[in-house]
């Protein structure tokens, strides 16, 4: 069951800038739906993406934006 979600095409997301500065702002999108929810604690599944790149750059985003890993 999926209880928030975000894309680079969310309201609120800005596209600008290089592919990992647009990672970073869905991940704090992403951390801000869940504040709205009182969620503080996540799962990141990265469905067995390495982690790095774009991927280790949702999850600093969602850090930095108050997630719990």
């Amino acid at each position: 069951k999926t209880l928030a979600a975000a894309s680079s095409v969310s309201k609120g997301v800005s596209a600008d800038g290089n592919k990992k500065d647009v990672a970073a702002a869905v991940g704090k999108a992403l951390a801000d739906k869940c504040k709205e929810l009182n969620i503080a604690e996540v799962s990141f599944d990265r469905n067995g993406f390495r982690y790095h790149g774009r991927v280790s750059a949702v999850a600093d985003g969602a850090r930095e934006g108050g997630l719990k890993f």
